[in-house]
C-alpha cells in the first residue's frame, strides 16, 4: 500500500512541545511521591530513577530513530530486528500499556476541575467521556493541529507553575535546607511504589517515534527535540519538589488535593486557580499527545497482516488513522474506574516489557547490521552496552517486586499486567492459525520484515 501523502510535516517546537507532553506535561502527577519516598528520601529516588530508567530508553529510541526513522517506530525496530512474532508483541504489548496510561488522564482532569466546582465530581464518567471523545476528534485532524495544540498547551501549563515557584522563593526568606538524602526507614513496598511514580511520570520516549515518518528532518529534530525535553522536565520535577519539601505542605493533602493546595499554601486563592487550570491542561495535553503515538502502531500493524485490515484504513480527507483512533478512545472509556495506583502498576509493568524488547533489538542490530548508518551512535562497544541494559533492568525488578509484596494494593493489578503479557502469546497463536487456515505461512514463520 503507498505511504499516505503529507503535505505538511511537524517542525522542531511542536515536537518538543508533543515529546514534553508524551513524556510528562509537568509535575503534575508527582503529587504521591511525598508520601511514598518521605522528604529524605524523595529527591534521592526522583533523580537516580530517570539515570536508570530513562537515559538508557533516550540513547537507545535516538539510536534506533537514527537507523529507522519510520512511522511505527519501535514496532518497526523490533520487527526488524527480531522477526515478526516479536514485532507483534511489542505492538501488542503498547497499545495495551498505552489504555491503562490513558485512562487515567481524564480522571486527573475532572479531579483539577473540582478545584472550581466541587460538586463536578458526581459527572465524573460523563465528563470523562467528554475529554476523550473530544480528544479522539482533534487526533481525526492530524499532526500539525495536535502540535499547535499542544504547543499552547505548553505555555498553559509552565506559567502556573513558574509564577508558583517564583513566589514561594521571593517570600521564603530562611536558607534552602534539604533533608539528608536517605532511604531508611523506607518501607520495601513504599520503595517500589515511589519508583512506579516516577518512571511512570518520565515513560513514553519510545512512543514519540511512531510518527517519525510526519516529521521534518526527523533523526535531527528528535535528537534536539528529545534531550530538551528530557532537561526540562528534569529541571521542572527538582524545582517543584524542593520547593514542596521547603513548603512543609502536608503530603496527605498534596495527594489528596494536587498541586493546586500548593498554590493557596504559597499565593492564594489566585494561584491555587492558576495552578489547578495548568493541571488540566498539562493532562489534556499528555492525553492527545499519547492518542497521536498509539494511534499510529495499529495502522502499520494492520499493513503487515498482524491486526484486521480495517486499522489500515485512514479517513478519507486527513489522512489520520481514525478507526484506530475510535478503537483506542472506546477502551479507555470503559477503563476510567480504575484508581491512579493499580493504573500506574500495569502501566509501568507492560511499558518495561515492550522497553526491553527494544533494547535487544539494538544489540542485535549491533551485531547482524554493524555497517548500517546510525547518524546517533551510543559511544559504547557492543558488549557494554549489553552490561549497561542491567541497570534499567534492576530498577523494573525493584519496583515490580515492592509491588508484588505490598499486598492487595500492588499484587493485583501486577498480577493482572502479567496476565495482560501473556494475552501476546494467544494473538499470535490466533494469528498463524488463520494465516496457516488461509494457506499462507509468511507471517507463521517468525522472520524479519
Amino acid at each position: 500500500m503507498p505511504a499516505r501523502p503529507i503535505t505538511k510535516k511537524m517542525r522542531l517546537l511542536p515536537l518538543i512541545a508533543v515529546i514534553f507532553f508524551t513524556v510528562s506535561g509537568g509535575p503534575y502527577g508527582l503529587e504521591p511521591l511525598l508520601k511514598y519516598a518521605g522528604s529524605h528520601g524523595v529527591l534521592l529516588i526522583l533523580l537516580i530513577t530517570p539515570l536508570l530508567w530513562d537515559i538508557p530508553a533516550i540513547f537507545t529510541v535516538l539510536e534506533l530513530n537514527s537507523m529507522m526513522p519510520v512511522e511505527g517506530g519501535y514496532y518497526k525496530w523490533v520487527k526488524h530486528a527480531l522477526g515478526t512474532r516479536w514485532g507483534f508483541f511489542e505492538g501488542w504489548w503498547t497499545w495495551l500499556y498505552t489504555f491503562c496510561d490513558l485512562a487515567i488522564y481524564p480522571v486527573y482532569i475532572v479531579t483539577y476541575a473540582t478545584f472550581f466546582f466541587p460538586g463536578i465530581g458526581a459527572y465524573k464518567i460523563e465528563l470523562c467521556l467528554c475529554i476523550i471523545w473530544s480528544s479522539a476528534a482533534l487526533n481525526f485532524f492530524g499532526i500539525n493541529p495536535v502540535g499547535k495544540i499542544t504547543l499552547l498547551l505548553g505555555i498553559v501549563v509552565l506559567i502556573p507553575l513558574i509564577l508558583l515557584i517564583y513566589y514561594f522563593f521571593h517570600q521564603h526568606t530562611g536558607p534552602i535546607e534539604l533533608p539528608a538524602p536517605s532511604l531508611k526507614g523506607i518501607t520495601f513496598p513504599s520503595l517500589g511504589m515511589a519508583i512506579y511514580v516516577v518512571m511512570w511520570n518520565c515513560l513514553g520516549w519510545d512512543n514519540v517515534t511512531t510518527y517519525a515518518g510526519e516529521v521534518e528532518k526527523p533523526v535531527r529534530s528528535y535528537m534536539i527535540s528529545i534531550f530538551v525535553a528530557f532537561a526540562l522536565v528534569m529541571v521542572l520535577y527538582f524545582i517543584i519538589i524542593v520547593t514542596v519539601q521547603q513548603s512543609h505542605i502536608d503530603p496527605n493533602l498534596l495527594e489528596k488535593e494536587g498541586f493546586p493546595a500548593l498554590g493557596v499554601l504559597v499565593g492564594g486563592k489566585w494561584l491555587g486557580t492558576l495552578v489547578a487550570i495548568g493541571g488540566m491542561a498539562s493532562y489534556l495535553g499528555i492525553y492527545t499527545s499519547v492518542l497521536l503515538s498509539v494511534s499510529r502502531v495499529p495502522k502499520v500493524m494492520a499493513d503487515d497482516k498482524l491486526l484486521p485490515r480495517w486499522f489500515d484504513k485512514l479517513h478519507p480527507k486527513y489522512q489520520t488513522p481514525y478507526i484506530s483512533i475510535i478503537t483506542c478512545s472506546v477502551v479507555v472509556s470503559g477503563m476510567v474506574l480504575w484508581n491512579f495506583e493499580e493504573l500506574i502498576v500495569i502501566d509501568v509493568i507492560v511499558y518495561g516489557a515492550g522497553l526491553f524488547l527494544e533494547y535487544i533489538a539494538l544489540i542485535r542490530l549491533r551485531v547482524i547490521e554493524p555497517d548500517r548508518p546510525r547518524p546517533f551512535k551510543i559511544k559504547l562497544p557492543t558488549a557494554a552496552l549489553g552490561a549497561l541494559l542491567i541497570l534499567p533492568a534492576g530498577i523494573y525488578i525493584i519496583a515490580l517486586t515492592g509491588a508484588l509484596s505490598s499486598g492487595e494494593g500492588g499484587t493485583k493489578p501486577a498480577l493482572f499486567a502479567i496476565a495482560l503479557l501473556s494475552t501476546a502469546q494467544v494473538g499470535w497463536w490466533i494469528i498463524c492459525w488463520q494465516q496457516k487456515k488461509k494457506g499462507k505461512s509468511s507471517i507463521a514463520l517468525e522472520g524479519k520484515s
